[in-house]
């Protein structure tokens, strides 16, 4: 899909005093192991704990961060008119009519998220334990950096645009230079390539909340 902006963005979506509310909520939540849908997007890892060869391999290859979940309907209040306005300002204009649990992200010093989308080639199955997901899929996905850019060095967002010509050679990778201060926000077609570089000093704090509706027609 050709795309006329990629992402969409504010410098100071929500308030300092919100932001430290929303990390107050994520670290109270005990935060577990981050994975991805290679392990099984509906995984629980209390019941099911990734294996040693499980961990190495995520950890070296593709994700290594700390996340805790929570559905907090005062949150999606704040985010959901910023969402709106993306959807519109960013020309996308996607049918989307639901928001997953929030995703509160830890990245420590050497920690990273790797190349990847936040979506699948098809809807939620209709066996989804959530019914309000069943036949959705993931459309617009929404990131607040909730900590001050002073207190952590890397942990940078980058995009990369794959939808090019093959024959103009190397990938086109963009560094979002719109995350500048505690509150920004940025949202973007989840189907966009993206990745968080390595901390190299500090913690990073962010929320991720993706937004669904019906498949693509």
């Amino acid at each position: 899909m050709n795309l006329q902006y990629y992402w969409w963005a504010w410098p100071d979506a929500l308030p300092e005093k919100v932001c430290d509310k929303i990390i107050d909520l994520g670290l109270s939540k005990s935060p577990v192991r981050a994975i991805t849908g290679a392990q099984g997007p509906l995984r629980d890892l209390e019941k099911s704990p990734l294996t040693k060869i499980e961990l190495k391999e995520l950890k070296e290859n593709k994700r290594d961060s700390e996340v805790s979940w929570f559905g907090e309907e005062w949150i999606y209040k704040e985010l959901h008119p910023f969402v709106h306005k993306a959807n519109k300002l960013g020309k996308w204009n996607f049918e989307w009519d639901w928001t997953e649990a929030s995703q509160f992200t830890i990245y420590k010093e050497g920690q990273y998220y790797g190349w990847h989308q936040d979506c699948w080639d098809t809807p939620y199955s209709k066996f989804h334990k959530h019914s309000e997901q069943r036949h959705k899929m993931r459309k617009l996905s929404s990131i607040v950096l909730l900590s001050n850019p002073k207190d952590f060095t890397g942990g940078e967002l980058e995009f990369n645009f794959r939808n090019k010509d093959p024959d103009k050679g190397k990938d086109i990778v963009t560094k979002c230079d719109s995350l500048i201060k505690k509150g920004s926000m940025v949202v973007f077609p989840s189907f966009v390539w993206h990745r968080v570089t390595p901390i190299k000093k500090g913690v990073r704090y962010t929320l991720t909340n993706w937004h669904i509706g019906p498949p693509w027609q």
